[in-house]
């Protein structure tokens, strides 16, 4: 048996021995040194989600907003991230298709950036599982911003700002294509809207008018005819999909909500899938700021809330793989002039005017 002596030379022998002298140091450990992001979680909403390998930092947020707003990572240098996701239209695009730089247009509307910390299903098609992949995609989409990484990394290690910028972040110069992804990812989660009238009426702090009280009623109330008395249920039937339990008004799955009876143009998640069965579903976006961010469904097809008050009050058109809470309403929801006044009024109880308008959210450059 070895001696206690003996144990503690050969320990000294096996540390020392495995570095060289004048051996270089590694490179420091990511966002060691970064200053943790105290997340603010508002009332009634869940607890978010963060990634274990991608820990909200302030200096990774910082990073992650430069790299939003920055065109150098489009292949001419003239598009970023913002630059379809406007905030005064609630972070998205008011044009029903997005122009890329090559003046090509793309074939779904640009979804509004509200609450992604709380969301799954990233894109219209749901066909990326988290942020730091969804950010990763409109670099190298050719109807987009048509670069490659290594191109927009190259131009981001060219700028003075990006290395120190990297280095408060991640504790290493090296500017790689998964930091900016998990810069920008965190960037997005800090994106929260909780102000509106409706949150501040679940605070108790806002009283509905009467008018957007009994939109809400509507809201809440199922729609088409009540199989029991053969008579209408009365509601606009909207809480199924975008009901508030959680405070997000968006469930993010994947639903078919009558749009369309054949889908050969678009066919959503079936796309990703390979599954006939997912024809015409598409992700069911959040309704908050809704006032703001028409047009209005996947492909931008509605120019105003009234449009889209109609298509659902029409019952929509009936497929094979529409979702069962459209095809209960099927027939339609017998909602006159007034309940669409209501349900408009509402629905503007949704917009959060300080969200758009926050500074920390603005372009930095």
């Amino acid at each position: 048996m070895k001696t206690p002596h003996i144990i503690v030379f050969l320990f000294m022998i096996t540390t020392f021995s495995c570095c060289k002298p004048n051996e270089p140091e590694p490179p420091d450990p990511p966002a060691w040194n970064a200053t943790p992001y105290e997340l603010v979680v508002p009332p009634l909403f869940p607890p978010m989600d963060i990634p274990a390998d991608n820990p909200l930092t302030v200096e990774g947020i910082a990073l992650g907003r430069y790299l939003f707003w920055e065109k150098k990572l489009s292949a001419d240098a003239t598009q970023s991230c913002g630059s379809c996701h406007l905030p005064e239209h609630g972070f998205s695009d008011p044009n029903r298709f997005s122009t890329g730089i090559t003046g090509e247009q793309g074939n779904r509307q640009s979804m509004a950036l509200v609450n992604l910390g709380w969301a799954y299903n990233y894109f219209w098609d749901g066909r990326a599982p988290t942020l730091e992949a969804q950010v990763i995609e409109p670099i190298t989409n050719p109807i987009e911003m048509n670069n490659t990484w290594e191109s927009a990394l190259q131009a981001l290690r060219n700028d003075p700002i990006y290395p120190p910028l990297f280095k408060a972040a991640f504790g290493t110069t090296d500017i790689t294509q998964d930091r900016a992804a998990k810069a920008m990812a965190s960037f997005l989660r800090t994106m929260i809207s909780a102000n509106s009238k409706f949150d501040q009426e679940r605070a108790g702090t806002y009283t509905f008018t009467p008018l957007e009280e009994t939109g809400f009623n509507l809201f809440l109330t199922e729609g088409g005819i009540n199989p029991n008395t053969g008579q209408p249920w009365g509601g606009a039937d909207c809480f199924h999909c975008h009901g508030p339990a959680g405070m997000q008004m968006g469930d993010y799955l994947m639903h078919n909500n009558g749009l369309d009876t054949h889908f050969s143009a678009d066919p959503g998640l079936a796309a990703v899938t390979g599954n006939p069965l997912d024809s015409g579903r598409f992700k069911t976006p959040s309704l908050r700021n809704i006032e703001l961010t028409a047009p209005y469904m996947h492909d931008g097809r509605f120019q105003t809330l009234s449009e889209v008050i109609a298509h659902y009050n029409t019952g929509g058109q009936i497929s094979t793989t529409i979702d069962p809470f459209m095809e209960a309403s099927g027939g339609g929801l017998f909602l006159d002039e007034l309940d669409e006044l209501a349900l408009i009024a509402f629905l503007k109880t949704l917009t959060d005017t300080s969200y758009i308008h926050n500074p920390a959210f603005s372009d930095p450059h």
